[in-house]
């Protein structure tokens, strides 16, 4: 029985199914259901595959934690869970406590000095997730060597189980000094801890986080505890219902087993969004075009980012006002979605988003929300077609969408169109602020890219974003409302680890790094043995971070391979050049007089998958008018245009789309501008440039 693959993307608005058997892909999209996201999981598996299903599992009663699905004969589910990011930004996570070094117990109060916003005298900080009362010190220490200073006694762990034991906490985080250099403290915290009555969730740094600099490092365990109890509740129900064949997405843009996920959720943190980027970047590449800018519209958000020929991660990022140090996709998000709010404020401006109608109550036009949104904007303005959303299974309310926005345009002294119009120019500046800060504000020229957009609203939006950017081309998926869950279905198995160990000169030895590399690889293996991953089939990858020395930060290269390093000091001028190279690309200059040193280093152990392999097509005569559906009356600038209407799935290689046009199809609508045309390409992608 051929096993299939099932890629679940749970987004704000949809729930996006992916099904790959034998390379074929069949898609489904329903809406999301906020309080329980399992509860659309299993009816949108259910619709899409319900041959999947165990007996009785259509029974209006069946949910999760009843059954089993057919997880380890019928299929691997892999999904992008939104769970932690939504515990963590609507602070719906556990009551957490801290424990760290005596004296150090306000680290996450200080935090840094930087100010997200430098001129705000009223700046407020989110709230520290260990609240005060909730912060123990140890008296411990350990020095920057690694050696016991002072010892932990029983004692004193015994004094902090009874006062755990009393707060009734549901997270611990355990983050002593230098604790990457020897967690023996931490892990005798952590035996005794496992004692407590309730079970918290425990987590402790020098496990999570092995890295150097503490408010960072505390920061991070301190959200794995605060979102793990959540996290483990929901994924041991939803494996329960899907079998043992379920794997998470993780944010570095690889998958991982249920239970490595529940052990550190602070890695899925942006599990959904790194979907949609692998997804991208693989139609990128199978077309051609591996020189990527991916544009993530759903109906909450936009996730943007930039792929130089490859999909770049970094290893810092702030969610939600909390630093968070794990390998994550480089993505960069705004509050730009279609269901974005537009309002008038007070200065009379018009304003879109962040804040989101979501799934429930939804835009207006979705029969039940009274707050104007982008997809309503869009709806009136003729770009969304009310009776073929979803492919003709939801009718949007035009009445309702045309009742709000008049009301909108009133208090803007404007008319229903101008308003409409006026809301598309605001989110899309929204947007393009977005790729500049990715593109430009990094040193890449946009105009060397071609933009990929998904998402549900991604291709609406796209070809008047690529005319502000220079963008000179636009490749629309064959199927890009579902792209994220089809990049979560064909992610590779990866994981991660990392360590400091501050090398510098002579140090930094061919020898030394070998062996700190070895040690790493060893505990992974042992690691990935015990989840039944095939480690012989795991490709490792080795990486350092690296900086001047005395520099604050630092930049992650590739650890040169053999053939490069027949001695340290060949080694040491190698990661030197390619040091100085990537600070170039990224800050403009580069002192190679100046020395550099070696801070961290990072393993990345990756199993691939088989992608599916899409067989190109032949080029049919460019005349589309076989897939045209119709005409009607569209805005793009002032005065309503007769505009045809197109059936992708009609569409074949070759046809020729000149803008203005509207493509439809089940999972988005693609919006062609006058003076934009393009052709379908022998994989399906419609391929769209201004004329």
């Amino acid at each position: 029985m051929t096993k299939s693959i099932v890629g679940i993307d749970v987004g704000g608005t949809f729930t996006d199914i992916a099904v790959l058997t034998d390379g074929r892909l069949e898609v489904h999209k329903l809406p999301s259901t906020p309080s329980d996201p399992s509860i659309g999981i299993l009816q949108g598996v259910a619709e899409a595959c319900p041959e999947l299903l165990p007996q009785g599992a259509s029974d209006p009663d069946y949910h999760v934690g009843v059954g089993r699905w057919m997880g380890d004969s019928g299929a691997d589910f892999v999904h992008g869970s939104t769970v932690a990011t939504n515990a963590l930004l609507e602070g719906k996570g556990g009551r957490t406590a801290l424990v760290t070094t005596l004296g150090f117990e306000d680290v996450l109060e200080i935090g840094r000095q930087n100010r997200a916003e430098l001129y705000n005298l009223e700046l407020e900080r989110p709230p520290a997730l260990a609240p005060w009362e909730l912060r123990f010190g140890l008296p411990e220490r350990v020095d920057h060597e690694g050696t016991i200073v002072e010892d932990l006694s029983p004692e004193a762990i015994q004094t902090l189980v009874g006062l755990l034991k009393e707060a009734k906490v549901d997270g611990v985080a355990v983050s002593f000094l230098f604790s990457f250099l020897n967690p023996a403290h931490e892990e005798a915290v952590l035996e005794a801890l496992r004692t407590l009555p309730n079970k918290p969730f425990i987590s402790i740094s020098s496990r999570v986080l092995p890295e150097f600099r503490e408010y960072e490092r505390t920061s991070t365990v301190v959200v794995n505890s605060y979102v793990g109890h959540v996290m483990q509740r929901y994924l041991d129900g939803l494996e329960n219902a899907l079998g043992q064949g379920l794997r998470i997405m993780q944010s570095s843009g690889g998958s991982i087993t249920a239970r490595l996920a529940a052990e550190q959720p602070v890695r899925t943190i942006l599990s959904g969004p790194a979907g949609g980027v692998v997804g991208a970047f693989y139609t990128g590449m199978q077309a051609g075009y591996p020189d990527i800018i991916t544009l993530d519209m759903g109906g909450t958000s936009t996730d943007v980012s930039l792929c130089p020929g490859r999909i770049k991660e970094t290893n810092t990022s702030n969610v939600g006002g909390y630093p968070i140090s794990v390998p994550m996709i480089d993505i960069h998000t705004v509050g730009a979605g279609g269901g974005s709010i537009a309002r008038v404020d007070g200065g009379g401006a018009l304003v879109v988003g962040p804040q989101s109608a979501g799934a429930d109550p939804g835009p207006a036009c979705y029969g039940k929300g009274d707050q104007v949104t982008v997809t309503d904007a869009n709806l009136v303005l003729g770009r969304l077609r009310p009776d073929q959303f979803l492919g003709g299974r939801m009718t949007l309310d035009l009445a309702r969408a045309e009742d709000l926005i008049s009301s909108l345009a009133s208090g803007m002294s404007a008319t229903m169109i101008e308003a409409a119009a006026g809301i598309i120019r605001v989110v899309n500046s929204n947007m393009e602020r977005a790729i500049r800060a990715i593109s430009l504000e990094r040193g890449y020229d946009p105009r060397r890219f071609t933009l990929v957009p998904f998402g549900g609203a991604g291709p609406m939006h796209s070809c008047e974003l690529a005319q502000e950017l220079g963008i000179p081309r636009v490749l629309v998926p064959t199927r890009p409302g579902i792209l994220s869950a089809l990049g979560v279905a064909i992610a590779d198995v990866v994981k991660d680890y990392s360590r400091t160990v501050m090398l510098r000169g002579d140090d930094a030895s061919r020898e030394r790094l070998d062996e700190e590399f070895g040690g790493m690889e060893g505990l992974a293996r042992e690691e990935l043995e015990q989840e039944g991953l095939p480690v012989d089939r795991m490709t490792p990858r080795r990486f350092l971070d690296v900086r001047y020395v005395g520099q604050s930060f630092e930049l992650t290269i590739d650890y040169p391979s053999a053939t490069r390093r027949s001695s340290s000091s060949g080694l040491r001028r190698t990661i030197a050049d390619r040091f100085y190279h990537a600070h170039m690309q990224r800050f403009g200059y580069a002192d190679r007089k100046e020395p550099v040193e070696i801070v961290s280093l990072r393993l990345k152990l990756a199993l691939e998958l088989d992608k599916p392999q899409v067989t190109p097509a032949q080029a049919q005569p460019p005349d589309p008018s076989a897939a045209q559906a119709g005409e009607a009356q569209v805005v793009f600038d002032r005065e309503p245009v007769a505009t045809p209407l197109y059936q992708r799935e009609r569409l074949e290689t070759g046809n020729l789309i000149t803008g203005p046009a509207i493509v439809l199809q089940m999972d988005t609508t693609i919006v062609v501008p006058p003076g934009w045309g393009g052709t379908v390409d022998p994989y399906g992608n419609l391929l769209l440039s201004a004329s």
